[in-house]
């Protein structure tokens, strides 16, 4: 990007302008969407997306406060002529903001490993958040430039609303990808830092099935909305400085009018909650402590007509005028060990926190 480019973006976000920048995996340049007319469009309900097309942004759990968003671009070309003619909002994201210690993920793991170690569910994601002080000169659009030239493996966005305020990304894990009749999603879970920079070659059981549990719940999913599968993997894959078990499901799609409908399915999988899903939903929203809010949900292209790119908002953080808060989260099960999942977290915040330097 760009020197006036990134000024023009920031101006943007400063500006509560409704838009989203995102990098594909594979691809060397960013694309651009803006809608400078009207608000975004809320949702509360993720079969409401059939036969819609934009750029949404969901949250981990759909709430009057947190709703899907969905831009409707009319605009695809980033210069000065935009900030003329959008119209202005001084609306700014309701949002609440605080940071967790050590000691605090250790209560809540202590609440979160009877639940598994009893059989009441059969996996369990925790997550945390920390939360920084924005530093005199941080560019959100310079931290976007620099997550796509870093982690060319991933999805990258920058995506900012009146409703959400601002989010970027860093994410490995596709939740829906494709177009006509022809589609594909991951099973992505299981996490070990790189060895000396190079994949490894040796899981552990733990990390095995827990891959497994998220690939047979795509499968049951897609197989319920009557598709024939196609598998590849389990298999070794990088996002940053990590690797991640993956298995590739791909499947045709008769009637991609009905996208919602698939979405919701799909929507959240074991990889951000947990099994059985409805159980681990409601444990996770009365026993975490915080709202993840757009953390976990999904983000990305969405095109029933054309191409979707649709990504779990993993490897985020939310930006304020004050503060930077970074997302992270581990899968339990009952032989997890606190200080393994803990050491994942901090891992995983390594991959955004890199780009805010």
């Amino acid at each position: 990007m760009t020197s006036d480019q990134l000024r023009i973006t920031d101006e943007l976000i400063r500006h509560h302008y409704s838009f989203a920048m995102y990098q594909i995996p594979g691809e060397k340049e960013p694309h651009f969407l803006m809608q400078t007319s009207g608000d975004a469009e809320c949702l509360y309900a993720i079969e409401e997306l059939n036969d819609q097309a934009g750029f949404v942004i969901a949250p981990f759990e759909i709430s009057d406060k947190c709703p899907i968003i969905l831009i409707h671009q009319d605009c695809w070309e980033l210069s000065e002529k935009i900030t003329q003619k959008a119209a202005r909002s001084s609306h700014k994201a309701n949002v609440s903001l605080t940071s967790r210690e050590k000691e605090e993920y250790q209560d809540i793991f202590s609440l979160f490993i009877p639940a598994l170690k009893h059989g009441e569910l059969e996996k369990l994601v925790l997550s945390r958040h920390m939360t920084l002080e924005r530093k005199d000169g941080f560019s959100p659009a310079k931290a976007f430039s620099t997550a796509c030239e870093r982690y060319i493996r991933s999805y990258v966005y920058l995506c900012h609303t009146p409703q959400t305020g601002t989010w970027l990304g860093s994410t490995p894990e596709i939740l829906l990808s494709g177009k006509g009749n022809e589609w594909n999603t991951v099973a992505l879970a299981g996490t070990q830092p790189l060895q000396q920079g190079e994949l490894p070659a040796v899981w552990d059981e733990k990390n095995r099935e827990e891959q497994q549990l998220v690939a047979h719940y795509i499968q049951e999913r897609l197989r319920s909305f009557g598709v024939h599968l196609v598998e590849e993997g389990p298999y070794t894959v990088r996002a940053g400085e990590l690797a991640h078990l993956r298995t590739d499901f791909h499947f045709r799609l008769p009637d991609h009018a009905l996208l919602g409908h698939l979405l919701e399915r799909l929507h959240p999988t074991p990889a951000i909650c947990g099994l059985p899903k409805e159980e681990a939903l409601r444990f996770i929203l009365e026993h975490e402590g915080y709202n993840r809010e757009y953390y976990s949900g999904f983000i990305g292209w969405l095109d029933p007509s054309g191409k979707s790119d649709l990504y779990v908002n993993l490897r985020c953080m939310q930006i304020t005028e004050e503060t930077l808060t970074l997302y992270a989260g581990s899968g339990l099960l009952p032989s997890s060990s606190l200080e393994e999942e803990w050491k994942e977290t901090e891992d995983k915040l390594q991959t955004i926190l890199a780009i805010t330097r």
